[in-house]
C-alpha cells in the first residue's frame, strides 16, 4: 500500500459492489511524481501492468478479494498501457484497461440531455461501437440516476456485476463505460444496484439496437450503420400530400404466412414473399404491428421492452433494413406501429429501472394502465420524453421508415381513460385531460414534421378530442391522420344487421358524412375488429354463403368510395373465415378450395386499381368540394348515392350502394351533367363472383331527379356497388 491513502472503506466498497465511484480508485493515477495503476481482476492470482516498449511493472495486490496496485516511478496518466492477468489455469490474459480511457460524452450532449432536448440520444445512450484513442471497443451508457451502482454484465466477464462497473455522470444521470475489445454481437445487460432495500437487478439496455431471440432478453451490441441503401430515389420524391392515394395493408410478419406450416418468415423471406404480393394488389403501403422487441407473442408487439431494436424473431436490423430498402425499389411505403402510452413490467425492461419509478409514475393511479397490466410513461418528466422522441426519430432516420401510427393515443389523452371515480388523479385545472400527454404529443409531432416533413404521422384516437390532426401551431395536436373508429364501428354494425332491417338503421352510415371533414381521417378495418370473438370481417356478414361474399365485396366499395384514406388488415382482402391469430398463419388454402376467396381477392385488388386511376376517389378526402349526396334520404330500399368529385380536372363518379338482395330495376339516379354514363366498377360482376346484373353504357335523359338537371336509369344488382362516369357527350 502505498501514501495515495486508499482507505479500506473504500477498497471494501469496491470489491463488493457499493462503491459509485470507481474511477476514483481504478485506472490510471498521478500520484507526485508517480503513477498509480489499480485494477479489479477478482479471478487472478498475478497483475502486471505493460507498457508499448515492452516494460512490465508487477502489481501488488492490495485486497485479497483480487484488487491490485503498481507504482510506475517517473510516469504520468497519459502513459499508454495494457494489463496482464495470469490465472490459476491457461496462459496470462493481455488486454485494456477500460478504466485507463476518458469518458465519450461530450459536453454539448451533456447539456443537450440535462435539458431533455437531444433528439439523438440515441446515439450517446446504449451501446455503441467506437475507437478511443487508437483502441477498438464498445461504448456503454444508461441513464440511472438514482442507483447506487451500475455495471455491464456479459460473457465477457462471466456476468459478474463487480467487474465492470460505470462512470456516474451525475449531471444527467448517466453512467458510462468504454470497455476496449468488445465487438459487434456482444451479449450483455446492465446490473443495477439500486438504494431500495439493497437489491439488485439486471435490465436490459433501454436503448439497444438489438435483443437476443426469446425467451432470452439481454441486449446485443450491432453496428447499424453496415446496410447500404439503395432506394435513395425514394427518399428524395417522397412527399406527402393529402391529395394522393394511400390504402394501406396492415400485417402482423409473424402470421401472415409460415414456411412448412410453422416456421416464421424472415424479413429478408419478405422481400421474395410480401413485396410482389402486396404490389400486385395495389396498395400503396403496409402497415407493421410494432416491430420493436417484445417478450411476449400474444401481446402482438404491443408490450414493448426494446423500443431500439427490431424484433430478432424474424432476423437481425440488418435484414430488417433490407426488408425497408425492398419496399421502397418496389414503390412501397413503410408505416410502423409505435407504442409511447405503456411499456410491460417484465423484470428486465423498463419498469422501476433503478430501484425508482424512473420511466414512469410513482402513483399507481397515474402510472398504471389497468385494461392491459402495464406501466404509463410519466410525460412530466423531460428524460422519458427525450427518451420517446428520439426513438420516434431513430425509427425515421436508420430504418427509413415512411409513417408511424401512434397506439393507443386515447389512453395518453386522458387521465380518467378506463378508470373508475377514485381511481384517477385530476390535473392542475381539476380536469381530466393528461396536460403532460399532449404537451408531448404536440412535441412529438412538431420535432418529427419539422425533421422529416415527407413522413406521415397517424393517431389511434377514438374520442371527440378536437384537433388530433389540426396543426400544433393551431393548437392541435399535429397529427396527418386519424384513424376514423367512428365510422367503423358504426359502419361494421349496420352490415351485422340482415338486410330486412337495415331500412331502421340507415341513419347509421350517412352519420358519418356529419363529421367525416372535421379531422383528417384514415378508414380502418383493422386487426382489433377481427379478434376475440368479434370474428373475421366474412363471418361478420349476415345471411348465407353467397350474401356473406357480396355483403364483404359491398362493405369494401363503400370504404374504398367514401371520404378518407384507407387500410385493411390482412386476410380481409381474400375472406379469411377464421378469427385472426398471431399462432398460425392466414388460411391461404382457401384460394384454392373455393374460388369465391380468389374473387373476394380479385375484387379488393380491382378496387386499389380504380383508386389509383381516378383522383375522384382520393384528391379531396377533406372537404365537401370532394362529396355530394345524390340521394340520402331512400331508406325503405336501403340505397345510398353519392358523388366523389376531383377538384384537378372537375370530373365524377357517381357511387351508387343497393345494401339489399333484391335487385333494383329501373332505378333512377341524379346524374350532374348531361352525356353517356360507363359503369367502370360493379360488385356484382360474375369475375368477382357476383350475379353479374350489370349494365350496359347508360345516356342521360333531360327529366330532373335528386336535385339535378338530368338523369339516368339502370338496374341495381343485389348487394352491390356501382360506380358510373361520365365518358362522353352524347
Amino acid at each position: 500500500m502505498n501514501d495515495t491513502a486508499l482507505a479500506q472503506g473504500a477498497m471494501d466498497a469496491l470489491v463488493r459492489g457499493l462503491h459509485g465511484a470507481p474511477f476514483d480508485i481504478l485506472g490510471p493515477h498521478a500520484y507526485a511524481d508517480n503513477l498509480i495503476v489499480r485494477a479489479f481482476e477478482p479471478d487472478a492470482i498475478a497483475m502486471a501492468v505493460v507498457l508499448t516498449d515492452g516494460r512490465v511493472f508487477p502489481m501488488e495486490m492490495i485486497h485479497k478479494a483480487g484488487l491490485f496496485e503498481a507504482t510506475l516511478p517517473g510516469f504520468t496518466v497519459d502513459t499508454a498501457y495494457r494489463l496482464e492477468a495470469s490465472y490459476s489455469v491457461g496462459e496470462p490474459v493481455l488486454y485494456e484497461d477500460a478504466y485507463a480511457f476518458p469518458p465519450h460524452l461530450t459536453d454539448f450532449d451533456v447539456h443537450l440531455m440535462a435539458e431533455g432536448t437531444h433528439l439523438h440520444v440515441y446515439e450517446r445512450l446504449g451501446a455503441h461501437l467506437v475507437e478511443i484513442n487508437g483502441v477498438h471497443g464498445v461504448n456503454f451508457a444508461v441513464w440511472a440516476p438514482n442507483a447506487q451502482r451500475v455495471s455491464v454484465i456479459g460473457d465477457f466477464n462471466q456476468w459478474n456485476g463487480l467487474r465492470h462497473p460505470m462512470r456516474f455522470q451525475q449531471d444527467i444521470g448517466v453512467w458510462e463505460l468504454f470497455i476496449p475489445g468488445l465487438g459487434e454481437g456482444t451479449v450483455y445487460k446492465y446490473e443495477i444496484k439500486t438504494r431500495y432495500r439493497g437489491y439488485t437487478v439486471s435490465k436490459a439496455d433501454p436503448v439497444a439496437y438489438a435483443s437476443e431471440m426469446r425467451p432470452n432478453n439481454a441486449s446485443v451490441v450491432w453496428d447499424i450503420s453496415k446496410h447500404a441503401w439503395d432506394d435513395a430515389d425514394w427518399m428524395a420524391n417522397r412527399h406527402h400530400d393529402f391529395s394522393k392515394p394511400i390504402s394501406i395493408y396492415e400485417l402482423h410478419i409473424g402470421s401472415w404466412r409460415l414456411k412448412d406450416g410453422w416456421e416464421w418468415l424472415t424479413y429478408r423471406d419478405l422481400i421474395d414473399e410480401l413485396i410482389p404480393y402486396v404490389k400486385d394488389m395495389g396498395f400503396t403501403h403496409i402497415e407493421l404491428l410494432p416491430i420493436a422487441e417484445h417478450p411476449f407473442d400474444g401481446s402482438w408487439g404491443y408490450q414493448v421492452t426494446g423500443f431500439f431494436a427490431p424484433t430478432r424473431r424474424y432476423g437481425t436490423p440488418d435484414d430488417f433494413m433490407a426488408f425497408v430498402d425492398a419496399c421502397h425499389q418496389a414503390g412501397i411505403g413503410v408505416i410502423v406501429d409505435w407504442v409511447p402510452a405503456h411499456f410491460p413490467t417484465d423484470e428486465h425492461g423498463l419498469g422501476f429501472f433503478d430501484g425508482t419509478h424512473l420511466y414512469e409514475h410513482a402513483d399507481p393511479r397515474q402510472g398504471q394502465q389497468p385494461d392491459w397490466g402495464t406501466y404509463v410513461f410519466n410525460y412530466g418528466r423531460n428524460e422519458v420524453t427525450q427518451f420517446l422522441i428520439s426513438n420516434a426519430i431513430f425509427w425515421l432516420e436508420k430504418y427509413h421508415i415512411d409513417g408511424l401510427r401512434v397506439d393507443a393515443v386515447a389512453s395518453m389523452l386522458y387521465l380518467d381513460f378506463s378508470r373508475k371515480p377514485g381511481e384517477w388523479v385530476a390535473n392542475r385545472f381539476g380536469g381530466r385531460e393528461n396536460l403532460d400527454a399532449i404537451a408531448f404529443i404536440r412535441r412529438f409531432n412538431s420535432e418529427l414534421h419539422r425533421l422529416f416533413p415527407s413522413v406521415i404521422t397517424i393517431a389511434e384516437e377514438s374520442t371527440s378530442f378536437p384537433g388530433v390532426t389540426r396543426a400544433t401551431t393551431e393548437g392541435g395536436l399535429g397529427f396527418d391522420y386519424k384513424w376514423n373508429m367512428g365510422w367503423m364501428h358504426d359502419t361494421l354494425q349496420y352490415f351485422k344487421n340482415d338486410p330486412i332491417y337495415r331500412s331502421y338503421h340507415h341513419g347509421t352510415l350517412t352519420f358519418s358524412l356529419l363529421y367525416a371533414f372535421s379531422e383528417k381521417f384514415l378508414l380502418p378495418f383493422s386487426h382489433d375488429e377481427v379478434v376475440h370473438l368479434k370474428k373475421s370481417m366474412l363471418d361478420k356478414m349476415p345471411g348465407d354463403v353467397w350474401q356473406r361474399f357480396a355483403n364483404l365485396r359491398l362493405l369494401y366499395a363503400y370504404q374504398w368510395s367514401h371520404p378518407g384514406k384507407k387500410l385493411l388488415f390482412m386476410g380481409g382482402e381474400f375472406g379469411q373465415w377464421r378469427e385472426w391469430s398471431e399462432a398460425r398463419s392466414l388460411d391461404w388454402f382457401l384460394l384454392d378450395e373455393d374460388p369465391r376467396h380468389a374473387q373476394l381477392q380479385t375484387c379488393l385488388r380491382r378496387l386499389n386499381q380504380l383508386y389509383h386511376a381516378e383522383g375522384a376517389l382520393y384528391e379531396e378526402d377533406y372537404s365537401w368540394e370532394g362529396f355530394q349526396w345524390v340521394d340520402l334520404h331512400d331508406y325503405e330500399r336501403s340505397i345510398l348515392s353519392y358523388l366523389r368529385r376531383a377538384p384537378s380536372n372537375d370530373e365524377s363518379i357517381i357511387v351508387i350502394l343497393n345494401f339489399t338482395p333484391v335487385v333494383r330495376h329501373d332505378y333512377r339516379v341524379g346524374v350532374p351533367e348531361v352525356g353517356v354514363y360507363k359503369e367502370i366498377f360493379n360488385s356484382d360482376s360474375a369475375e368477382f363472383g357476383g350475379s353479374n346484373v350489370v349494365n350496359d353504357l347508360r345516356p342521360s335523359k333531360a327529366a330532373p331527379w335528386h336535385g339535378q338537371e338530368n338523369s339516368i336509369e339502370l338496374t341495381l344488382p343485389p348487394l352491390a356497388a356501382v360506380f358510373l362516369k361520365r365518358i362522353a357527350d352524347e
